[in-house]
Order: C-alpha cells, then sequence, then structure tokens
C-alpha cells in the first residue's frame, strides 16, 4: 500500500531541488515593469508563478490580477502560483470559506491574488484596482482589453509583467518588447530561446542528461516538422515579417453571434453534422466537438462547442455516440490519420454510425460516386472554405473567446514558394472546418464544394 504522506514529502524535496536558469534568477530579482518573449516550454510559467507569489507574501495587503485571453490560459500561470504558495508558503494561505477557489486566492497578511479571463472586450475585469498584474499570452490578447486593463495600475503606481510567444509583428505585446521610447521605457526586457534553455540548462536532479537529450530530440523533430518561419515564432521567439493572422478578429466578431441554448430531444426539422478532432491521451491537447445545423443550402448555424482534455479515444467514440443519439448526425467527420484513426475504426464498427460517418484529412477523396476521379483535399482547401463562407456570412458561430482564441490562433505565411497555414491552438478549428466542409456534400462520397 502506498504511503501517501511519504509520497508527498518526497514530491516536496524533489521541488525544492529545482534548479533555476540563469535567466530566470534574473527575472525574479528584476524589480518594476517586465516583458518576457520567449520560445514554448521554457518555465516561464514556473517562475512567473513564484514571481507572483513571492510579491504576495512579501507585500501586504497588495492586489494581483493575473489574466489571459481564455478562462484555460489564465489558469496555467495562476495554478502555478497556488502551487508554489502551497509548497512554500502554506500556513499564509486563508482555509475555511476563504480557501482558495479557481478565481481568487487570499493570503493572511492581506493580499488577494485573482485569476480571470479577458474575454474579447475586457468588460469582465473592470473595475479591480491592483499593484500587480501579469498578462500570459500577451501577443494574443485583443487591442481592446489594454484599454480597459491599463486605468487598474493608475493609482497605485504598480507593475505590468507581460509574457509570450511572438504572434505578428503587431499589438501591444510587440510594441512594448521594440519600443524603448519613453512610453514604455519603464520596462525591462527578457528574450531567450528554447534552443538556449535547452542547451544551457544546469543538469540536476530534476533535469538529467537524458532529459536533455530527449528535449533536444523533439526540437529536432519540430525543426523537421514545422516550417522555418512556425520554428521561428514558436521556438526560437521571434517576430516573422511573412506570417500573418488568417481569420481577422472583425471578421471572427462579425460571425460569432449565437449564445449557446438548449436543445431538445424531439426530431428536428434541419440536418445536424459533427466536426472531430481527436487528441490523444495523456498530452495537453484537446478532443473538440463542433456541431453545425444545416439551414439552407448557403447557411449554417454553429449549435455546439465541447472540449475535453486527455481522453482515451474509446471514451471519445463514446461521446460522438452519445451526441448523435441527442442530434441524429446526417454525418460525422473525423480525421482518420494518426490518433483519429482508432475513433473512426471504432465508429465503423457501430451500427448506429457505420453509415454516417466519413473520414477528413488530406488523402485522396472521391469526386463522383463511381470513384473515377479523385482529388486530394489541401489543409488549405478546408481552411479557405470555413474563410470564404465567414466573408459572406453564410456561417454563423458561437459567441465564446476560447471559439475567437482558435480562430485567431491561425496564422499563414508563404515560404519556398508555398502558402503554409499553421497555428498552435487550432483544435476547435479543425473540427469546424470539417463540419463545414462535409456539411455541404450530397452523399457519402466527399465532394469539392466551395460557397
Amino acid at each position: 500500500m502506498v504511503n501517501v504522506k511519504k509520497l508527498n514529502e518526497e514530491v516536496q524535496i524533489f521541488k525544492h531541488k529545482f534548479k533555476k536558469d540563469i535567466w530566470q534568477e534574473e527575472f525574479l530579482q528584476t524589480e518594476g515593469d517586465k516583458i518576457l518573449c520567449c520560445g514554448r516550454q521554457i518555465g516561464k510559467s514556473e517562475i512567473c508563478g513564484e514571481d507572483g507569489g513571492q510579491y504576495a507574501i512579501l507585500n501586504r495587503k497588495t492586489t494581483i490580477l493575473m489574466i489571459a485571453p481564455t478562462e484555460r490560459q489564465a489558469q496555467l500561470l495562476f495554478n502555478k502560483t497556488l502551487d508554489f504558495l502551497e509548497l512554500n508558503y502554506r500556513k499564509y494561505i486563508k482555509k475555511g470559506k476563504d480557501r482558495p477557489t479557481k478565481s481568487k486566492i487570499q493570503l493572511k497578511n492581506g493580499s488577494l491574488i485573482y485569476c480571470l479571463p479577458t474575454g474579447l472586450s475586457g468588460t469582465g475585469i473592470r473595475g479591480l484596482t491592483i499593484d500587480r498584474l501579469y498578462v500570459d499570452e500577451a501577443s494574443r490578447i485583443p487591442e481592446d482589453v489594454w484599454i480597459a486593463v491599463e486605468p487598474m495600475l493608475l493609482t497605485t503606481g504598480g507593475d505590468t509583467i507581460l509574457l509570450s510567444t511572438p504572434f505578428g509583428r503587431q499589438g501591444y505585446f510587440y510594441d512594448v518588447l521594440i519600443n524603448k521610447e519613453k512610453a514604455f521605457n519603464s520596462f525591462t526586457r527578457f528574450e531567450t530561446t528554447s534552443e538556449k534553455v535547452i542547451e544551457e540548462r544546469e543538469i540536476c536532479e530534476t533535469w538529467t542528461e537524458k532529459q536533455r537529450e530527449r528535449a533536444l530530440q523533439r526540437l529536432e523533430s519540430a525543426k523537421a516538422r514545422m516550417t522555418k518561419n512556425q520554428y521561428a515564432q514558436e521556438y526560437l521567439g521571434q517576430f516573422i515579417d511573412d506570417v500573418a493572422q488568417f481569420f481577422t478578429d472583425d471578421l471572427i466578431k462579425s460571425c460569432m453571434t449565437l449564445q449557446r441554448k438548449a436543445i431538445g430531444l424531439t426530431p428536428f426539422p434541419n440536418s445536424f453534422f459533427l466536426g472531430v478532432d481527436v487528441a490523444g491521451q495523456g498530452g495537453r491537447d484537446e478532443t473538440t466537438y463542433e456541431v453545425l445545423e444545416r439551414i439552407n443550402d448557403k447557411h449554417f448555424l454553429h449549435r455546439e462547442n465541447i472540449m475535453e482534455l486527455n481522453n482515451l479515444t474509446t471514451f471519445t467514440t463514446r461521446q460522438i455516440l452519445k451526441l448523435d443519439r441527442k442530434y441524429n448526425f446526417k454525418n460525422i467527420f473525423v480525421d482518420d490519420g494518426g490518433v483519429g484513426y482508432g475513433v473512426f475504426s471504432e465508429l465503423l464498427e457501430d451500427k448506429q454510425t457505420r453509415r454516417k460517418t466519413i473520414p477528413i484529412n488530406n488523402a485522396k477523396r472521391p469526386l463522383d460516386k463511381d470513384e473515377k476521379r479523385k482529388h486530394k483535399i489541401l489543409k488549405e482547401d478546408l481552411y479557405n472554405n470555413l474563410l470564404v463562407g465567414m466573408e459572406k456570412g453564410y456561417i454563423k458561430l458561437l459567441d465564446d473567446p476560447e471559439i475567437f482564441q482558435s480562430l485567431k490562433s491561425v496564422q499563414y505565411s508563404y515560404e519556398d514558394g508555398r502558402f503554409r497555414i499553421f497555428g498552435n491552438y487550432t483544435h476547435i478549428v479543425e473540427g469546424l472546418i470539417r463540419a463545414y466542409w462535409g456539411s455541404k456534400t450530397k452523399h457519402l462520397n466527399i465532394s469539392i464544394s466551395w460557397v
């Protein structure tokens, strides 16, 4: 039988031996406004969680606000802060009715730490007066939000800490990083890359030679899989000139007009379609289920968006069957490549879904029922199809910050004479492009159909 108390003690000892990188030590020791532009997976959330926790402990009756574009993103940094406090200053955390919640930590010295998503306009975070502001994924924050948050520090003379990987040469985060003139001269700038951190991190109990080798292998794999621009932005922390946002903020907002509503179990007058993007179990990626309702030959409504983290493919299949019993889908569209193949195979074996399940990936698909002509559906085809539908007003989407951020995350560039589309939070969009493409077919064979 596992001795839980002993195990917890061992975990705490292990965490205390965490060896900080040089840049992390400098970041902690730097006071005032700070901006960190970096590649992915370098330990920015951990060190900023410690930075925020230490500030709250050392400064009585202060208020800290941690924000990010969505609730999920905001809670990543917030949870790191709570982990640090529970490990090092547990006796300072209030208990009972004042115990930590998903959005607030109260300390016995009077300090408060809030965690809130910004949404699209920052309306939900207006009104607070704060002493320190942490902004994660700062390059993805909509412009309207900065107007809402800047007055919060006006009377306290507090600090702003911006954290992010790059996202095109635009926006407040980019302006602060490159503009060292009077408007932004209070910021201390930190820049580092994933490659540099992995290569220079000191070998210790929490960072072994084997871990370094595996991390370098993953970087090499990413470099081989991604375009040069993608890799430079995501892992080298570079702002790339010829990378641009595929769906503009204004276009996304103009399409996000629907509110979630309950749909009964009675037969529907219109047809429903499901697009699924399957994530592997054990990672950070989400599986998404996107439901579209066809109003007529041109117009579609986004009726449901569900995201789930870390599920087995068998669970995903059961969820699809459950949704099918609710909506009686005309068709179900799944990427049958990679981990999606398991879900696709299970759906084909089930009598309920075998005749309505269709794969949509980059393989060649029939253009007619006789399968005499075939065409390769490219990723660009799927994304352009959704883009045109949104521009013409043929598709209305649910009003949700997660959907906005997923669409906003899609970028494009021209490299080596090729047009390339990519993004780091595209799970919702991947479900949408499948549902929207497939919902316009007139038979089970995928046909090339444009709005």
